[in-house]
């Protein structure tokens, strides 16, 4: 049944995607930009979270939005635990701003998918021109959040394994610092539902939390990053025990795990 129902939400996005992605395209073409085009594609990615709550068995269980910075003009980079492709929808949809994501330029080349977001106000780059690059994110970034627009990234760069953690990278920090918006560290337990890679998905709860904004003035990038990166590990031992070993302490010994 798992298999089956897996195999109808993956023809769901498949078939919903084409009209959604024409549109957009379309809109470009008339000379429609910006917020207009972003609110088409947040239309598809809740039509594809609405699909894997009735077609999957998924649904979300969000707190800590009251901890989203408020204000018309008060900016933020999101920095999310990456486990799967559930949140990359799941955060538009939930997301009170408009949302920039910063994502390697392949993507532009997936059919229709692809064509769409290169249409919209992402930030996509080389990452084999590493310096060329965060120049990029930081100049659009600035741009972007002027505009309402929150940057939305992945400090570990990949989805990360059930229970792993990755290397957390400094590049979301250091834009933070670069244009002064605070950071905003989400803890996701995608991978007990929707595993890294893996085409069957399971019914039941992702959870999500979002910790409160951290300033960004005066911080160094590396030090900022390591608060954020011991936030959403401990916060996802808090919400995923299971995926995690039991730390226990010897009586005349250091600290191991089971």
């Amino acid at each position: 049944m798992a298999f089956l129902r897996s195999v109808i939400h993956l023809l769901w996005m498949g078939i919903t995607v084409v009209p959604y992605a024409l549109t957009i395209m379309l809109g470009t073409l008339l000379g429609v930009r910006g917020k207009p085009l972003y609110r088409i594609a947040r239309a598809w990615l809740s039509l594809c979270i609405s699909g894997a709550r009735v077609i999957l068995g998924i649904r979300a269980n969000v707190i800590g939005m009251e901890n989203l910075p408020q204000g018309e003009n008060a900016g933020a980079v999101l920095l999310v635990k990456h486990q799967s492709t559930y949140e990359t929808f799941l955060m538009p949809a939930i997301m009170p701003r408009p949302l920039a994501y910063v994502f390697k330029k392949e993507l532009l080349r997936v059919p229709f998918f692809g064509w769409a977001i290169g249409r919209l106000d992402m930030i996509h780059i080389d990452r084999d021109q590493r310096t060329q690059a965060f120049h990029k994110v930081v100049q659009q970034g600035k741009d972007l959040l002027a505009q309402g627009i929150w940057i939305i990234m992945f400090p570990e760069g990949t989805r990360i394994e059930r229970g792993q953690k990755g290397n957390y990278k400094t590049g979301g920090t250091r834009l933070a610092i670069d244009t002064g918006a605070p950071v905003v560290p989400i803890a996701v337990t995608s991978a007990k539902v929707w595993p890294r890679k893996a085409f069957i998905k399971r019914p039941g709860v992702v959870d999500v939390s979002i910790g409160k904004p951290i300033s960004s003035a005066g911080r160094k990038p590396d030090e900022l990053m390591r608060e954020v990166e011991a936030w959403i590990e401990a916060e996802m031992r808090r919400l995923d025990p299971d995926a995690y070993p039991a730390v226990v302490i010897p009586p005349h010994g250091k600290a191991g795990e089971k």
